[in-house]
């Protein structure tokens, strides 16, 4: 019982996703922090606190969802573009250039593909 737990364990794709979440979560505390310390007081400076907190509908309570969703959003811009897009630039500089036979495998591809779609 306790070999096949350690099995488990010392599985490469365990180890990959504990990392990936420990990751994960601090790359979650940086771009928080970049929204609420950077990014919000931006937006309150131009057009005052955004709080939709009291919406309602009726009976329903709308406010706070669109609260949540508004700061999804803006998390997820701030990801992407703080985040995603310098990361991609760096892994593109690092990333060697197509030799010439894969350059040349490459322009095949694209001749077969051309060809099939007609």
């Amino acid at each position: 019982m306790l070999q096949g737990f350690k099995n488990f364990i010392a599985r490469g794709n365990v180890i990959d996703l504990a990392v990936g979440v420990i990751i994960g979560a601090a790359v979650g505390e940086i771009v928080n922090s970049l929204v609420k310390d950077l990014i919000t007081p931006m937006i309150g400076m131009l057009g005052g606190q955004p709080d939709f907190s009291a919406l309602r509908v009726g009976s329903i309570g709308l406010g706070s969802f669109l609260n949540n969703v508004i700061s999804f959003l803006i998390k997820a811009a701030a990801l992407y573009f703080f985040i995603v897009v310098p990361f991609n630039r760096f892994a593109a500089r690092l990333t060697p250039p197509p030799s010439p036979t894969e350059a040349l495998l490459a322009e095949i591809r694209d001749t077969l593909k051309k060809q099939a779609a007609q």
